[in-house]
């Protein structure tokens, strides 16, 4: 733990003076709310008008994009039917060991031709556009583990360590709506309900989704650059960039310890822009609430909150899923949020999810993170590592740091 994000403590309130309240924010994003704080806080304060020391005025990188730049589907890679055979056979000689699937790696799982192929996609992950889709895998002639053994397989040559998403060794993640088999008390994120997601980051280098089935109308996936995002308000709003780099408190949602202090946005010495946030973590979510005894947001942070949502927003690309589809994000340079959507009985949404991290292609990670990177990517051996068949509850926060109160019941987090 780093003193950019440290553990907080509550203490008793020893004085009768109200303290700061909550802004007005919620997390679904009000525009006409937004609007008016800016004007608000451009008419009544003295912000900064120069960015942060060491921050550049503009990045320049195939990183920096907007949706318009790109063709329909120019970043699918399309499976050839000889490279599905391949795969068929990686999983057939793959369950022939008998190996828990944690053992699953590029030497456990050979794929000598659709590696090769994928080797361009996966450096500009890290060094071009930041994103690509894989399209092809026959999830509807794979059993429920042949999927999940398919997509580790081939993910393994996209990033060779995988991250913990909970406390429990969970790796692999469902990401659907739980509210047929879970109630409302349980559902903390939009991740496990058929709602809008806003934009956002996960915790590590790589998000990738992997789609089962997909939703009988909506749930677009839509992704935007950061670092377009960062030129805006650089150029715009240097004010801003100062408040993603101060300090921030993220709510642990009664978890131990209550909150963690670190600043949202980082430039690394490798000169490479990092921004990671979530939203409900200073908003709160449905069952899970902005806790009571933490310190608030303030206006400022309230403001730099829209601000990164409606400029992701206003630059973003759509990524329709199909079934079969394996999307490939990375997650330092890329926020990414879902529309809606709506299931019916024969199509019900259900993605899995996978965190990665490339050894050989990895950005630095700043220090700030490296805590977090640690318990994500590194303290599980592969006879711990779980990959659930069905969706489950995510046991305590790993992708904070935190670990759940004894008196708090667990909760579905994205």
């Amino acid at each position: 733990m780093t003193a950019s994000e440290t553990p907080k403590e509550l203490s008793p309130q020893h004085s009768s003076e109200p303290g700061p309240t909550q802004p007005d924010i919620s997390y679904h994003p009000d525009l006409t709310n937004y609007k008016a704080r800016t004007q608000r806080r451009l008419e009544t304060e003295q912000l900064p008008q120069e960015l942060p020391n060491g921050f550049p005025r503009r990045l320049e990188s195939a990183l920096v994009w907007e949706g318009d730049d790109f063709q329909p589907d120019e970043w699918v890679v399309v499976l050839a039917k000889s490279e599905i055979l391949e795969l068929d056979s990686a999983i057939e000689n793959f369950k022939a060991t008998s190996k828990p699937l944690g053992f699953l790696s590029r030497a456990t799982f050979p794929l000598p031709t659709l590696s090769a192929k994928l080797q361009p996609h996966v450096i500009e992950l890290h060094q071009g556009r930041g994103f690509f889709v894989l399209r092809g895998i026959p999830v509807n002639k794979y059993s429920r583990l042949d999927s999940i053994i398919a997509y580790a397989g081939i993910s393994a040559y996209v990033g060779d360590v995988r991250g913990r998403q909970d406390l429990s060794g969970m790796v692999l993640n469902h990401i659907k709506d739980l509210r047929e088999t879970h109630s409302d008390q349980v559902i903390g994120a939009p991740a496990y309900t058929t709602d809008k997601q806003v934009f956002h980051t996960d915790p590590g280098d790589i998000v990738s989704l992997f789609a089962l089935e997909e939703a009988a109308e909506g749930g677009t996936s839509r992704i935007s650059s950061s670092w377009r995002v960062y030129n805006e308000l650089a150029s715009t709003r240097p004010d801003l960039i100062h408040t993603l780099c101060e300090p921030w408190n993220l709510d642990g949602f009664g978890g131990d310890p209550p909150y963690l202090t670190r600043p949202l946005l980082y430039y690394t010495p490798q000169k490479r822009l990092i921004i990671q946030y979530a939203r409900r973590h200073f908003t709160g979510y449905h069952a899970l609430a902005r806790s009571k005894n933490i310190p608030p947001i303030t206006e400022g942070q309230a403001e730099a909150l829209d601000a990164l949502h409606f400029t992701a927003e206003r630059y973003n690309l759509g990524l329709t899923f199909r079934q079969g589809d394996i999307q490939y994000i990375n997650n330092l340079s890329i926020f990414h949020s879902r529309d809606g959507f709506k299931d019916s009985e024969t199509k019900k949404r259900h993605l899995l999810r996978l965190w990665l991290r490339n050894e050989e292609l990895a950005w630095e990670t700043p220090e700030e993170l490296k805590p977090r990177w640690n318990k994500l990517y590194y303290e599980l051996k592969p006879e711990d590592q779980r990959f659930p068949l069905e969706p489950e509850i995510r046991v305590g926060y790993a992708d904070l740091g935190f670990k759940p109160s004894h008196h708090v019941p667990q909760h579905a987090t994205k």
